[in-house]
């Protein structure tokens, strides 16, 4: 455990070191926020859209915000430049997992991402007139749901990074994971507003539950059996996607063996 704590303390420390580029990714990310805010305002200004008020709008959009944010500080780009560098060669010489010193050091922004979430929200209560707040109940399943949200994330970044053993390079993969995680999530607009013959589906993949579940649960948009069952599905999924990850890991190994390293 000792030598992946201190490989998330590594990763925090570079984060902040290169202060500048969190910076400018930070106010991208609240530039983004505060437009889909301004469309949003617009749109529910005579009234509500698919059940959604101004109120509800706006917590949900803080809440896509958020879950959008986590990892991104330290991100799937540094993974897969490794991959492509070379240096994955020497991250295998050393006597750790891959998987868990790359999620070790995943997790090394949440400082920093927890911070700017923290900003935005006060941002949001001070310019907007308020919040909904959710209630005692809600509050931990939402918090329950969060924290899922990491290993989650992590284990899509992780699976896509691996393709870079065999395309040998990462951009096209990295556009094509932002735009279905960002359609598939929520995170562009909430489910129940897509086409039904889209939303269905979009339900029931993982993708769902990076943010329309926490933005359900947050929202009280489901309570007793049914957030349960939205924890569970959750759950189930981060352990999906982390063994499924560490099977294309060894297919990727194979990849690299047949490459010569």
């Amino acid at each position: 455990m000792k030598p992946y704590l201190g490989l998330l303390r590594m990763s925090t420390r570079r984060i902040l070191t290169y202060r500048l580029n969190s910076l400018i990714l930070w106010i991208g990310g609240a530039t983004f926020l505060a437009g889909s805010l301004a469309v949003w305002h617009a749109l529910l200004s005579q009234g509500t859209i698919g059940g959604y008020d101004w109120d509800q709008m706006k917590a949900y959009l803080l809440v896509g915000w958020a879950t959008a944010s986590i990892g991104s500080a330290y991100g799937d780009w540094w993974m897969a430049n490794r991959i492509l560098d070379g240096h994955v060669a020497t991250d295998l010489t050393k006597p750790l997992d891959y998987q868990w010193a790359r999620f070790s050091e995943h997790m090394g922004g949440l400082a920093t991402e927890f911070i700017a979430i923290a900003i935005a929200a006060t941002a949001i209560v001070t310019l907007t007139g308020g919040l909904v707040v959710p209630g005692p109940a809600q509050a931990l399943l939402f918090a329950v749901s969060f924290l899922l949200v990491a290993p989650l994330k992590f284990a899509i970044a992780y699976i896509t990074t691996m393709a870079c053993f065999w395309t040998q390079n990462f951009m096209g993969v990295s556009w094509a994971k932002d735009a279905v995680v960002t359609l598939f999530s929520g995170a562009l607009i909430p489910l129940a507003l897509l086409p039904a013959w889209l939303a269905g589906p979009a339900a029931v993949l993982p993708f769902a539950s990076i943010t329309a579940t926490p933005a359900a649960l947050y929202l009280g948009q489901a309570t007793g059996w049914e957030a349960l069952r939205l924890l569970a599905v959750q759950a189930v999924w981060v352990l999906v996607l982390w063994w499924g990850a560490r099977l294309v890991w060894r297919r990727a190994l194979r990849a690299l063996t047949v490459h010569g390293g």
